[in-house]
Parts: structure tokens; C-alpha cells; sequence
């Protein structure tokens, strides 16, 4: 088991995911992610891991100034500004993890995790938050494009080639549709994912 200092980010404390290593091989497959793709991931990764912050800064503010996406972590209007710091650390976990860690079976377990906790399935219940039930499964797919087109910059800020960045930046795309269909699994019918 895993352990961070961040509450509510460890491995080995969440359900078995209902997909198996094997689906996820050929999701991967699918994406067309390769092992190349998990070098230029780490690459990325450790380029990335002092820019946290920036990054999450920016993700937030694209956030904050869209009242119906800030409404997700609101009640009645107001933010719930414990909620979008707790969500803040295990997103920015979530950063490294996308490209330090190994997809192993404890890994894949806690991307079902993430999922149950965008859904109306345990949204809040980690924090005790009060905000809005659930993250529509719209928001979740179209999410896609902001945190991959923002990261390219990024990954150019430490001198490498713009080849290595594109590469960098195809490997980083795929990871996040991998991770965002997984997260998708609850808001699918029974037998449809």
C-alpha cells in the first residue's frame, strides 16, 4: 500500500476496480500508448514536478472564472474553500502520478476511486463537503482539452528539443484519456463500459 501525506490520497484503501489489467492493456492499446509513450511520460514528469503549483494556479483559475464549472465545488453559490484545497492536493498528486508511477493493479484500483468521487457514488463524502452532488459526465470528457492543451507549456520551460516536447505532451495526452475514460466507469450503464 501506498501512503501520502495528502488526506485521502492512498493506495490500497479503495475497492478493486471492476476492470480489469487486462482492459486496460487494450485500452491502452486503443490510445495507441506505448512504452515510449511511459518514457516520455517520466520525462515529463520530472520536468513538471516543481511547476505543481503553477500548474494547479492555472487549472484553477480557468476553474474560478467559470461559474458553472466552480459550481461543482459550491453550495447555494458560495465555494467551499476547504473542498477546492482538498481537491487542489490530490489533483496536484494526481499530476505526479500520471507520470511517475507504474499503472499497476493499485493504481488502476484508485483511478475507480477517482471516478466513484466525481460521481454522485461518494462526491463529497472524502472531505464532507457541501457542494454540488455530482460532476456531470460532460464536464468530465471535455475537461480533456484544457489540461492538455495547457501542459505544453510547460514542458518547454526546461530547454528540451520541441521534438522531446511533442512527444512529451502526445504521451501526456493519451495518460489523461486513459485516466479519464477509467473515471467515466461509473457514469456508464451496467455491462456498457
Amino acid at each position: 500500500m501506498t501512503t501520502t501525506s495528502i488526506p485521502g490520497y492512498t493506495y490500497g484503501q479503495v475497492p478493486e476496480a471492476p476492470f480489469s489489467m487486462h482492459d486496460f492493456a487494450l485500452l491502452k492499446q486503443t490510445v495507441m500508448f506505448t512504452e515510449k509513450d511511459a518514457e516520455y511520460l517520466r520525462m515529463a514528469g520530472e520536468i513538471l514536478r516543481d511547476q505543481v503549483d503553477e500548474i494547479l494556479d492555472l487549472w484553477y483559475g480557468f476553474v474560478g472564472s467559470r461559474p458553472h464549472l466552480l459550481d461543482y465545488f459550491s453550495q447555494d453559490g458560495v465555494p467551499d474553500q476547504h473542498y477546492l484545497q482538498a481537491v487542489r492536493l490530490r489533483f496536484g498528486q494526481w499530476i505526479r502520478d500520471l507520470c511517475e508511477r507504474s499503472y499497476d493493479q493499485d493504481w488502476l484500483n484508485y483511478q475507480y476511486e477517482i471516478g466513484l468521487r466525481h460521481h454522485r457514488t461518494r462526491k463529497n463524502q472524502i472531505d464532507h463537503a457541501q457542494a454540488a452532488p455530482l460532476i456531470h459526465y460532460r464536464y468530465m470528457v471535455a475537461f480533456i482539452y484544457p489540461i492538455t492543451a495547457t501542459i505544453k507549456s510547460f514542458l518547454r520551460r526546461k530547454g528540451n528539443s520541441e521534438t522531446e516536447v511533442e512527444a512529451m505532451h502526445q504521451a501526456w495526452f493519451k495518460a489523461v484519456v486513459l485516466t479519464v475514460v477509467l473515471w467515466t466507469y461509473p457514469y456508464i450503464k451496467p455491462g456498457e463500459f
